[in-house]
This record gives structure tokens, sequence and C-alpha cells, in this order.
């Protein structure tokens, strides 16, 4: 009879014993032992990329660093500002 490689899970109290045990044991080790995960993905969120000119990324990181916010969450204001603007002033 063949032998598994894997060995049986051992039984822990706590997440931090788990967390503990697994910070000195390998993993691949109890692979057949662990439980199955199920679960769905629904994926909403979209990334648009968009190409800006060298100067203009230049400006925009300098700015947002001195706001120490992400340049792309400056971008992300400043275009919905605009979109407002324009939205406002449309027939």
């Amino acid at each position: 009879m063949v032998e598994s490689k894997y060995k049986p899970m051992p039984k822990f109290s706590s997440l931090g014993e788990l967390v503990e045990f697994f910070d000195t044991h390998d993993l691949g080790e109890y692979w057949d032992s662990m439980p199955k995960a199920h679960f769905d993905i629904d994926i909403k969120k979209r990334t648009h990329l968009f190409a800006i000119e060298e100067d203009l990324a230049e400006k925009l990181t300098e700015i947002a660093s001195a706001k120490q916010i992400p340049s792309e969450t400056l971008i992300n204001v400043w275009l919905r500002e605009k979109l407002f603007e324009q939205i406002e002033t449309a027939p």
C-alpha cells in the first residue's frame, strides 16, 4: 500500500496557534487535509488607462506629492470636478 506524503492536520484552539504553526511548517505537507474553499467572484470595478504627456505627468506627480495623495486620486478628483462643470453648463 502507498503511504500518503501528506500529514494529518493538527487541531488548533485559536487562529493564532494556526498562524504560529504554519510560520514554522510547510503547508504543502498538509495540503490534502485542507478544506476545499468555494467562492464566487463578482468583479465590477474596471480600470482604464490613458496616456498623458510627460510634462503633465510630472506636474501632477509634484502636486499630488505636495498634497500627500496618490497621483491617480488627484487625477480622478480633478476629472470629476471638470465633468460636473460640463454637466452643469450643458444645455
